[in-house]
């Protein structure tokens, strides 16, 4: 069955919205995500060294930014979902071969693929659903596809934490590996059935993706991508930095961290649609805010749980709210704003492992890289403050 314009059943709704919560646990919570748990393991099984798993989250950061910006480049053309649907299988495969992998190059190389193709998913899964929930008038549903990233990181959790016993080096990716086909497979088989309508020619006054509206929401957004990095790449290892003394804590972090994304979700959709979704977002970046100031004054247990709470379950609200925001303000570019504000997040991301990894490599501790993005993310707060209240702007259809 092909999903067209037409009313579609719930059940064919909540298929799509499956599809979407799929391809995102695939890609950016198991390909992407599953490397930060994963890393003080392969530093204590002497796989790699802190600073080369810094290293590898930068190549991985740099790949997501290279497939968010071929996502742009693919904007409006036919090709699209063929496109993604190659990325998400070639990203699960991309995840299995590391199982098997030995030598650090070929690491390096896997996991800045696995940044390409994650970065193709992250863009252009959400841009085709939530298009096709537009054409159905169920835009409110959107923040639930998002539970794919929350679902991923619990799923990581789960099958590395509290396999951690099983499991010696590279070796670690098998249950990840095997958890990533099968969704894999099933997404493939449900987005091959999206078809959006063909729609009228509108005259729009401004093509510029950038304007008065939107330009400060990009700058904010540029500091949130590169101050929620540092924490969701390294917070488990700081951890065993910190509280080497409390196993429980130190094999469930990832897993506070996860249940916050999940659990609060929700929250940040709902505030938004019963607010304003520039309000919730302000709210999202002074938690990640106090996530930073908590774990930088208590270097204990407390700061170490704070943060996993307080940035698991505000990250993701920055990326629903200024989506949803971006779209407001230019309607009629919307898969085009959401691969340009997904690419500038990447970009950003990517320079905090490697700030972290040459202050490391200069003598400094990885806690103190954190003021790092502290800084990025009160810029963040800043210029939102600067942008308009969505409500307040009149947009050309």
């Amino acid at each position: 069955m092909t999903l067209t314009a037409s009313s579609p059943r719930p059940a064919e709704t909540l298929l799509i919205l499956f599809a979407g919560i799929s391809s995102l646990i695939v890609a950016h919570g198991l390909g992407r995500f599953a490397f930060t748990p994963l890393l003080p393991y392969l530093i204590q099984d002497n796989v790699i060294t802190l600073a080369q798993g810094a290293n590898l989250a930068t190549w991985n950061y740099i790949g997501y930014l290279v497939g968010a910006l071929v996502a742009v480049s693919l904007h409006g053309r036919n090709s699209t979902q063929s496109v993604l649907i190659w990325a998400l299988l070639v990203n699960a495969g991309l995840t299995i071969l590391q199982i098997i992998t030995t030598d650090y190059t070929f690491f390096l190389l896997l996991r800045l693929c696995n940044g390409i193709t994650n970065g193709l998913v992250f863009v252009l899964v959400p841009a085709l659903i939530l298009e096709w929930l537009a054409e159905h008038h169920k835009t409110q549903l959107s923040g639930l596809m998002f539970t794919g990233v929350s679902i991923g990181l619990i799923l990581d959790s789960i099958l590395i934490d509290w396999s951690s016993a099983w499991f010696s080096g590279q070796l670690r990716w098998i249950p990840i590996g095997l958890m990533a086909l099968p969704l894999a497979l099933f997404s493939v088989w449900q987005l091959k059935k999206i078809t959006l309508s063909s729609r009228p020619t509108v005259v729009i006054r401004s093509s510029r993706l950038l304007d008065r509206n939107s330009t400060p929401l990009f700058i904010g957004y540029a500091g949130a991508g590169l101050g929620y990095i540092l924490p969701m790449t390294f917070l488990p290892t700081l951890a065993h930095e910190l509280i080497r003394n409390q196993p429980f804590i130190l094999t469930n972090i990832w897993l506070i961290t996860a249940l916050s994304c999940l659990i609060l979700l929700p929250f940040w959709n709902k505030l938004g649609a019963s607010t304003n979704d520039r309000f919730a977002l302000i709210c999202s970046y002074i938690a990640q805010i106090l996530s930073l100031i908590a774990v930088l004054i208590f270097h204990n247990a407390i700061g170490v749980v704070i943060c996993a709470i307080l940035m698991g379950g505000s990250f993701m609200g920055t990326v629903v709210c200024s989506q949803r925001i971006a779209r407001i303000f230019q309607p009629h570019q919307g898969p085009k704003l959401y691969a340009a504000l997904i690419s500038l997040y990447a970009g950003t991301q990517l320079i905090g492992p490697w700030l972290a990894k040459l202050w490391i490599d200069h003598g400094g501790t990885l806690l103190q890289s954190f003021y790092m993005g502290l800084a990025a993310l009160i810029w963040g707060l800043l210029w939102t403050l600067r942008t308009p209240n969505p409500a307040n702007v009149v947009t050309t259809h």
